[in-house]
């Protein structure tokens, strides 16, 4: 029966007289986290229009109304449910492209998640949809005969001055406390009805625009009268001339002019008005780009040195290569080669062949000095994408790229997503940080290495480049799967700097250092500062103490909904979970036994401040960190403050570490550096060389030799004597041999399973058959867990997870995928399980 009504379904009448026209059928992909796709059926107003990548509106359940993206249409109606119809198109030009889509269901397959859920991901907010609850008078009421409170009454009279109206401008029009319930009782009463606007997120900023009418712009004489017509008044000339100054006078155009630098140049709206009106000027509102009017090129690329152009070289040399060739190169440059202008050049070629490019940062902090540096040589052919751009700037970014006004993107993760028709290079810097795997929420999609899927559905070419290659992308190269070349020397005359270990065990034995500070490094610190040169102090612990603890009792204060202790944050007086965002106040006394010895213990980039300022009263200090670079504008304010000069000293935690480049930068100096190599992960002595080489990359980038001086109580440990020696290679012998000996990456592969519930032992019982069906059908040595992770409650949900550690060779990995997705699928109904959370985090970081 099902199946005769859908065929029913597959024509429509066009008239009595007229043959049946065959109707359409949309597969979409929809936001939501259940099937791939959906079919809706297209009404025939709607069908000329419709392409594949478009953006739809449907409805979806009863009362919700989503944007889709058009997967396939075809003529077939599906079998299990009667179609609903699409509201309505948003586009007559595909919004995503066809290698867009590809990606997505690549992405969908690899990292166990939806298709849909990969494609709203990486379309941005402005372009979905948003809909609000909207109210009107039901025509069909007769008001008179209705019996209405005083309330009601007020409410009816208010809606009755408009069409209709918004819940939110009733609760603000309305003078009643119980808005909601005088609503409930007139639909009630059908005297009222609600309904959803639909409406796009994005809106193109609109200006006001200024320019001479035409007969100006030709005749200069018939111009030059208008000019002596004012005369007698003053403020209508200052006018004109105003305007002549900011768009220079040619025989046969003037463009256009903001009003309001016209208004700020001291000139009044009554002054244009009256020139409007004469027939002088004509007044416009225009779309203008919200990201600005980006400046043309205006620097020439610098000329490579005979290191960088041998790199450059070798690079395309593996790209065009007959035998041998690669399109995936790892570049192993140490800090301070060169490596960004090897990019650039690179770029540049692909640019002025008609190509498009992607340069991908691991975070925000990494662009602000790189795109200055790159915005100088490309101007306006290149767009940058990141999430602190506002929703609208982001869709502008989108469709300059579509448009053709980009061709050239420097982005994040999320960059990898945009919709790309001619790419032919991929950069992806500092590969190995993990910042390009994304934790929440799905797709949980590591940026690099979708990076690489995207080249290869594009026929492009894509570059590696890290000072400190991960140990998998280095393995990769080594044993020739991809192509390796390396920049071993730094750039022109500059050297590596001279990395110095202080032995705090000593320090603290003597009881020489003041605070957390050892006598070398505030005695290096001093003469740095007195030089004219520049200090950078590195503690990747953000907040002023790790904790609190009472004196007398040893009493924590620790978080309500996660298993931590909470961070002591002395300028907001405050203690902070950095899990939840839970925060308390300062306790004044123990909670415990009531003694006020309630002391901080452990350090941080807030006390770290406070000591540097107390040992080093003549310096300016700024410090970069999440909590003081919230703010949208504030990263670059600190950067751009220390540039100048105007601080000589920076704290901060990781992010001080990622390619940013000061000339006058001698001194580095490095705390608790045991607390990264002791962390229980099988990535922490990867984790700390590079952290550490990379923080120590810092000093000394121009002429000057830099130190670093790593503070620590085991400077005779093999990693820290890798970083001293810049022995890159020895660290990867050392680390590889650990790694296969173990069997962890690159030797095998992980998925993570993560379970998640409110109650402990509601999950336990799940969590343990959940392995054991897949230990059944992959073998149980192939599985580990399930078992607490290191914190077992976040956010109030308690976590078990389960490991799967899976050889790279000779595993079918989509099978394994499929298994995994089958004892999903066939999970008991276990009591909670409705409120219990499972997660599939393919390679896990």
């Amino acid at each position: 029966m099902a199946q005769k009504q859908s065929n029913l379904l597959a024509t429509e009448a066009i008239g009595p007289n007229t043959p049946e026209q065959e109707t359409l059928f949309a597969e979409l992909l929809l936001p939501v986290p259940m099937a791939n796709s959906y079919t809706y059926r297209v009404p025939r107003h709607l069908a000329a229009g419709l392409q594949v990548g478009c953006r739809v509106v449907c409805h979806f359940g009863k009362k919700r109304i989503l944007t889709g993206l058009v997967l396939r249409i075809a003529n077939l109606p599906p079998v299990e449910y009667e179609a609903r119809p699409l509201l309505d198109v948003l586009e007559l030009e595909p919004s995503v492209t066809a290698q867009q889509l590809k990606l997505f269901k690549w992405m969908a397959d690899y990292y166990s998640c939806k298709m849909g859920e990969a494609a709203f991901a990486a379309l941005p907010s402005g372009l979905k949809l948003s809909s609000e609850s909207r109210i009107q008078i039901n025509p069909d009421a007769d008001l008179a005969a209705i019996t209405l409170t005083d309330d009601e009454r007020t409410v009816i009279d208010l809606i009755l001055q408009h069409e209709s109206m918004g819940f939110d401008e009733i609760v603000l029009r309305a003078e009643t406390d119980e808005i909601t319930l005088v609503l409930k009782r007139l639909i009630a009463k059908k005297a009222i009805l609600t309904y959803e606007e639909v409406r796009e997120k994005y809106t193109p900023r609109r200006v006001r625009m200024i320019a001479l009418a035409p007969e100006y712009v030709d005749d200069e004489v018939a111009f030059a009268a208008a000019l002596e017509r004012q005369k007698r008044a003053p403020k209508r000339a200052e006018a004109l001339a105003a305007f002549i100054t900011q768009i220079p006078y040619a025989e046969t155009s003037f463009g256009w002019v903001e009003k309001s630098i016209l208004s700020k140049l001291g000139i009044g709206s009554a002054a244009i008005k009256a020139l409007v009106e004469q027939g002088i000027f004509i007044e416009e509102e225009h779309s203008r780009n919200r990201i600005g009017q980006e400046p043309t090129a205006s620097k020439p690329l610098s000329p490579l040195s005979p290191l960088q152009q041998q790199a450059a070289d070798a690079i395309e040399g593996y790209f065009v290569a007959k035998e041998g060739k690669k399109d995936i190169v790892l570049l192993h440059g140490i800090t301070g080669s060169g490596k960004t202008e090897v990019y650039m050049h690179l770029i540049a070629k692909v640019i002025e062949g008609g190509g498009q490019a992607l340069f991908l940062l691991p975070e925000i902090a990494l662009t602000t000095q790189i795109v200055g540096r790159m915005r100088a040589v490309f101007g306006d052919k290149m767009g940058v994408y990141h999430s602190r751009f506002s929703d609208n700037e982001r869709v502008e970014v989108w469709k300059g790229l579509q448009e053709g006004r980009f061709s050239f993107i420097v982005g994040v993760r999320s960059a990898v997503m945009l919709p790309f028709d001619s790419l032919e290079l991929i950069v992806v810097d500092e590969e190995h940080e993990s910042t390009y795997k994304q934790a929440e929420p799905s797709p949980r999609y590591n940026g690099r290495d979708t990076a690489i899927m995207l080249a290869k559905l594009h026929g492009a070419k894509i570059i590696l480049g890290s000072a400190t290659p991960s140990i998998e992308s280095y393995y990769m190269a080594n044993t020739g799967r991809w192509g390796l070349v390396e920049m071993l020397e730094r750039f022109g005359t500059a050297l590596p700097p001279i990395i110095e270990m202080v032995d705090m065990k000593e320090v603290r034995k003597r009881k020489t250092g003041k605070g957390e500070f050892s006598p070398d490094l505030i005695r290096q610190s001093e003469e740095a500062l007195l030089a004219g040169e520049q200090v950078i102090l590195f503690q990747n612990r953000r907040g002023y103490a790790p904790y609190l603890s009472c004196r007398d009792c040893a009493w924590v204060p620790h978080c309500e909904n996660c298993d931590v202790s909470l961070t002591y944050h002395q300028h907001a007086r405050q203690l902070r979970c950095h899990y939840c965002g839970h925060t308390e106040h300062l306790p004044q006394v123990c909670r415990a036994c009531g003694s006020p010895q309630v002391r901080p213990i452990g350090f941080g980039t807030e006390k770290l401040e406070e000591e540097t300022q107390a040992l080093l009263p003549e310096a300016k200090i700024v410090r970069m960190d999440q909590d003081t670079t919230r703010r949208k504008y504030a990263l670059q304010e600190i950067i751009t403050a220390f540039e100048k000069g105007e601080a000589n000293v920076l704290i901060g935690t990781q992010m001080i570490s990622k390619g940013l480049d000061f000339e006058h930068v001698s001194l580095v100096g490095i705390f608790d550096v045991d607390r990264l190599m002791h962390f229980p992960d099988f990535r922490s002595h990867e984790r700390t060389f590079q952290m550490v080489t990379q923080v120590a990359g810092r000093a000394g980038r121009r002429q000057k030799q830099g130190t670093v001086l790593i503070q620590t109580t085991m400077p005779e440990h093999p990693v820290l004597r890798q970083v001293q020696t810049h022995d890159y290679k020895g660290f990867f012998d050392n680390e590889i041999a650990e790694r296969e000996k173990y069997g962890y990456p690159p030797f095998t592969r992980l998925i993570k399973i993560i379970i998640k519930h409110e109650e402990r032992e509601q999950m336990l019982e799940p969590a343990a058959w959940l392995a054991k069906r897949i230990a059944a059908s992959i073998g149980p040595e192939k599985v580990l867990g399930p078992q607490a992770p290191l914190i077992e409650r976040v956010r109030n949900l308690y976590i078990q997870e389960i490991f799967l550690k899976l050889p790279r060779e000779g595993t079918n990995f989509g099978w394994v995928k499929f298994v995994i997705a089958d004892a999903l699928a066939a999970m008991p109904r276990y009591r909670g399980a409705r409120e219990m959370r499972i997660i599939v985090d393919v390679d896990p970081v």
